[in-house]
């Protein structure tokens, strides 16, 4: 969210009541701001275009002229003046199918730009629902600057929020629709899995008292004592022992630098995947010992980690401490590409089943997960439960200050997920 949109949101939810529903209803003097108001509202999640009545239809065709737009946007035409907005407003703003309005002026010849500012200020204080229990939620989009300053400060004295272009007056009533839903949910506590709480405070404990920072090994035996499922891995100090773990464990292989020096793998060329034979396996192990010590050459190297190479959909979990919200989980596609991409949501810890799931929603390439162009879904349930399973590691102890689950496989629908690699950062919060 940027600084403008925060201040957007913010003149609306302070100045206009909450709307009952996400139906926006457009009156426009100009053909081209109303288009572009309406392709904001389509595209936009949580609102859509309000399908007037046909008593609306009706009665919008007897007050305007021939030539005007009635189906929403309603297109009062250029020449309009305050008498044919106030008779658009009360017929549009009385429809039950409308919850909100959105006016919109372009200042032209024959436009009375004030009075139609008193209009609708008029119109604000008079559009009850059928129940006649609530005044509807009125925008504006006064565009003109000088030529409508005057009106603007009329609207805003009297509590109508104004925009500069219709895009942001549609993007601020998506989130005031989009909170009056959540209001609608009922109660969602954290979930709360069997985890294996006394050996992660064991395996903390020794790693703080022995002044670790950041842990690897332990942090794998962290997250599956918190019931998430790891990759069988097998240490290897030589190229021989790598291929001889390598046809133990079966063909594809992953191979990874073995060094608690060397956090970020990929970028020292420590990781090797889709290893198919001795030969590659050797190879590699010779490849990788000798790239990581000319990058890091004070890193101590103990040798390698052999795994079997699982196949599936790549995403992040991670977790960073916030001053002042506490622990927050983050969730991305990519898995190595996730700092390219910067497809990410965030939420606080500890996390409800609806948390989890609106973080999945909310990232952009969530349809990937879905299952596109004849491939099968992955195991979205069990991605959930990963989510969940964090927040409660993180919410248990505040020692964890950072970690990443990096990539966390997703399998297809009904197997799971399965953690590939996990760092982690300790202290004493």
């Amino acid at each position: 969210m940027s600084i403008e949109e925060l201040f957007d949101y913010a003149i609306l939810f302070s100045d206009q009541p909450l709307p009952q529903g996400g139906r926006l209803a457009i009156i426009t003097n100009a053909g081209g701001p109303g288009i572009i108001a309406a392709d904001a509202v389509e595209n936009t999640k949580g609102i859509e275009m309000a399908q007037f009545s046909s008593d609306t239809l009706d009665n919008l065709r007897q007050k305007l002229p021939p030539t005007a737009g009635l189906f929403n946007p309603v297109d009062v035409i250029g020449d309009a003046k305050s008498d044919r907005y106030k008779d658009a407003l009360d017929i549009v703003l009385n429809d039950n199918n409308v919850d909100a309005g959105l006016v919109l002026l372009t200042p032209q010849a024959m436009t009375d730009v004030d009075i139609i500012a008193q209009v609708i200020v008029g119109a604000s204080l008079n559009t009850p629902d059928k129940s006649g229990n609530y005044k509807k939620t009125i925008m504006t989009s006064f565009m003109g600057e000088v030529s409508v300053r005057d009106a603007i400060n009329l609207l805003q004295k009297n509590g109508i929020p104004n925009y500069p272009y219709p895009e942001r007056a549609v993007r601020s009533f998506a989130r005031m629709a989009q909170y009056v839903e959540t209001l609608k949910l009922p109660d969602d506590k954290p979930v709360s899995f069997n985890v294996d709480k006394a050996r992660t405070e064991d395996i903390l404990k020794k790693a703080i008292d022995s002044g670790k920072s950041t842990i690897l090994d332990e942090a794998k035996s962290i997250i599956e004592a918190y019931g998430f499922k790891t990759p069988q891995a097998v240490f290897a100090e030589t190229s021989n022992e790598a291929a001889k773990a390598a046809e133990k464990l079966g063909y594809p292989i992953v191979m990874k630098i073995a060094s608690p020096d060397i956090i970020h793998k990929t970028e020292v060329g420590g990781v090797r995947v889709g290893l198919k034979d001795k030969r590659e396996v050797k190879n590699a192990f010779l490849e990788m010992t000798s790239q990581a010590k000319r990058h890091m050459p004070n890193a101590i190297i103990f040798g390698v980690h052999i795994q079997k190479m699982i196949k599936g959909k790549e995403v992040i979990l991670g977790m960073s401490v916030d001053r002042s919200f506490g622990p927050l989980i983050m969730f991305g596609l990519g898995g190595v590409y996730v700092e390219v991409m910067k497809d990410v949501a965030f939420r606080v810890a500890p996390l409800s089943k609806r948390d989890a799931e609106s973080m999945l929603e909310e990232v952009k390439g969530f349809p990937i997960l879905k299952g596109v162009r004849g491939e099968r879904p992955s195991d979205i349930k069990a991605l959930t439960d990963a989510i969940l399973r964090l927040s409660q590691l993180v919410a248990d102890f505040p020692e964890i200050m950072e970690m990443d689950i990096n990539p966390l496989m997703v399998l297809p629908e009904g197997e799971g997920v399965v953690a590939v690699d996990v760092r982690m950062g300790i202290g004493k919060r």
